[in-house]
């Protein structure tokens, strides 16, 4: 007698830069674990398509920053949606998850919920700092909202939406213990620009210039910069200075790399959240155009950009903002922390304090139950 084929489980993931593109894979290999054979779709990066996405587009496409940079973007953001929406309709998912990414994901869940395909937002966006309107979106349209701080499932769940917290992936993604055991280096600087273009184009020579003047006055430093996944070495090349020695790594071996330096100058973004949970001190920085910062002023109502300072409610971190990011004051702080080393680790000893207030791991295992659950009872109505 033949035993009863359990239905296909057919998932629809989406993801927009780099550290989704972690999350995603992370979350895709739970997913087999708990449904072996399960199939997933969608758009997603390197990682994610190694774990065996059917790649519709690569997350590579989408790489804007800031309000109005998006703007200069819209065909080619018209045109991805257009494929996402071909392909989603055609393989008939049970559920859709979307990774961080709120610009586009918006639109990637309202497309979803046309289609009636229930959503599971996994990171949510942080409209506890700015752009609160998001609130209602997410209530109308989201189906279970996962938060990585425990400070998101209150705020959330007070404004009506179906949030639950399940910890921060990251805490999988890295081996802390094994990380630990790694010494870092005083003369070496890490270099950490982002993913996106963009920022990459508007920070990547200001680290160097900062670099520059750092080197005059310490000669025995180096300069080791982590490359995100999509900045090829031939872009780093031209907008770093060539008088500057710098290293070049890939993303594959970022945290032990970043763990050696002394400390980083880094782009504002999930990397500074790897940095703290490293203890690794990091200068952040953050540069949009003139416009986006203005709407960025009226919008966001929170006093630190960077997640750790957020997480801790002080500026642990130094954070260098529109102007203030700058070669000569990134220099002036990287030559105080030279000079002063008892200050560099006074930060070390604070940032310590972060882990054991992200959970205890098991964010992307919870994620995926969540996921296959919604899957199920979608599955259950279209019978």
């Amino acid at each position: 007698m033949k035993k009863d084929r359990k239905p296909e489980t057919r998932l629809w993931l989406n993801v927009g830069e780099s550290s989704g593109d972690v999350y995603g894979e992370l979350l895709m290999r739970e997913l087999e674990a708990l449904r072996p054979g399960c199939r997933c779709a969608g758009m997603g990066g390197e990682r994610m398509r190694r774990a065996g996405l059917e790649t519709v587009a690569r997350a590579e496409e989408l790489s804007v920053v800031g309000v109005t940079e998006v703007l200069g973007h819209i065909p080619r953001i018209i045109g991805l949606l257009s494929r996402v929406r071909r392909a989603m309709k055609e393989f008939r998912p049970q559920a859709v998850v979307v990774v961080d990414c709120p610009d586009f994901h918006f639109l990637v869940v309202r497309m979803a919920h046309r289609l009636g395909i229930p959503v599971v937002y996994f990171i949510a966006p942080q409209a506890w700092a700015w752009r609160q309107g998001r609130v209602r979106f997410l209530r109308k349209f989201v189906d279970r909202l996962v938060c990585i701080f425990p400070f998101e499932e209150p705020f959330f769940r007070d404004h009506g939406v179906e949030a639950v917290y399940v910890g921060h992936p990251l805490l999988e993604e890295m081996d802390l213990a094994g990380l630990g055991r790694v010494t870092f280096d005083p003369k070496l600087i890490g270099v950490l620009p982002g993913s996106r273009r963009r920022e990459v184009e508007s920070l990547l020579p200001v680290f160097g210039q900062a670099a520059r003047i750092l080197l005059e006055n310490h000669p025995d430093l180096r300069f080791r910069l982590v490359r995100a996944p999509h900045v090829d070495r031939a872009t780093v090349a031209r907008l770093w200075p060539r008088d500057v020695p710098l290293e070049v790594h890939e993303a594959d071996e970022r945290h032990a790399r970043i763990r050696e330096c002394a400390f980083v100058m880094a782009a504002s973004g999930t990397v500074t959240l790897e940095c703290a949970l490293l203890g690794t001190p990091a200068m952040v920085a953050y540069r949009v155009s003139a416009l986006s910062s203005v709407l960025g002023r009226m919008l966001i109502h929170v006093p630190h950009i960077a997640m750790p300072n957020l997480i801790l409610g002080r500026g642990v971190y130094p954070e260098f903002i529109q102007g203030r990011a700058n070669p000569d004051l990134l220099a002036g702080q990287g030559l105080d922390w030279l000079d002063r080393p008892e200050t560099l680790q006074a930060v070390r000893d604070e940032v310590a304090k972060i882990p054991e207030l992200l959970g205890r791991g098991g964010a992307t295992r919870t994620t995926a139950e969540i996921v296959l659950d919604l899957a199920a009872r979608s599955r259950n109505r279209r019978k």
